[in-house]
């Protein structure tokens, strides 16, 4: 079974952000069965020995003594504990639900980085990851440039796949701000729990912020700490185009 549409995507996240989210009804059930049926061509090997990244605003302080005496604080980056979620007490994300924890980290160290947004001079601790195992991922970033798609009729089967991927890519990789409601994380919570239901370890999607990649892993203990360090901002850097609709002006 395909996608009933091209826009099938998002059919179904207006759905579950907006009607009902826990019982689905047959247009979404449809939806995530084509999401199965069409999800494992796009299953990336993670080798094992790759480096992930974790990065976390802040840092611990040990104190500096002299002849006994308090001069100082020297900064040492947080821990393994710290750096990791916490196991009973997990926020949510693009990948999971509050509760059901995910360890999320990136394919390099600057866009670890970049995702937790620092601020100028800001100190953040980055934490080294390796798995020992391959990691099976659903890669979500194939599509991650290409424009919207559009049709004012249905198109062939493998235009209307990858119409429904490209929202999707575009859905895991949409940045996310603290205005967001949360119900808007619910379609891409819903497809992660289907892929991890599906006996994959993860999901990959391109970073909005950074050149590399974001990996949600399900299980918290898939890849191992190696060590952690610390870095200071020093400099943040935007870029700007004209989005002026010529129709407008």
């Amino acid at each position: 079974m395909s996608f009933k549409s091209w826009n099938s995507y998002m059919q179904f996240s207006c759905s579950v952000r907006n009607k009902s989210r826990y019982i689905l009804d047959e247009d979404s059930q449809s939806f995530l069965q084509g999401i199965k049926d069409t999800c494992e061509s796009r299953v990336e090997v993670i080798e094992p020995n790759s480096e992930m990244w974790r990065a976390q605003m802040g840092h611990d302080s040990l104190p500096l003594l002299q002849d006994d005496i308090h001069v100082d604080d020297i900064f040492i980056p947080y821990p393994e504990k710290r750096m990791r979620p916490l196991p009973d007490s997990a926020s949510e994300g693009r990948a999971n639900s509050k509760g059901i924890p995910c360890l999320y980290v990136a394919s390099e160290k600057e866009t670890a980085m970049s995702e937790i947004r620092p601020w100028l001079g800001s100190i953040i601790s980055v934490a080294r990851f390796t798995n020992s195992k391959e990691l099976r991922v659903i890669d979500f970033s194939r599509h991650h440039n290409d424009k919207l798609p559009f049709y004012l009729s249905e198109p062939d089967e493998a235009k209307r796949i990858e119409a429904v991927w490209t929202n999707v890519d575009k859905a895991f990789s949409q940045p996310v701000t603290n205005s967001d409601q949360k119900s808007d994380y619910a379609p891409t919570q819903i497809i992660a729990e289907l892929v991890k239901s599906l006996g994959y370890d993860g999901i990959a999607f391109r970073s909005s912020l950074g050149r590399g990649h974001n990996v949600a892993l399900f299980n918290l203990n898939s890849v191992t700490f190696k060590d952690s360090s610390l870095f200071r901002v020093n400099d943040v850097q935007f870029s700007f185009e004209s989005s002026n609709d010529e129709r407008y002006i």
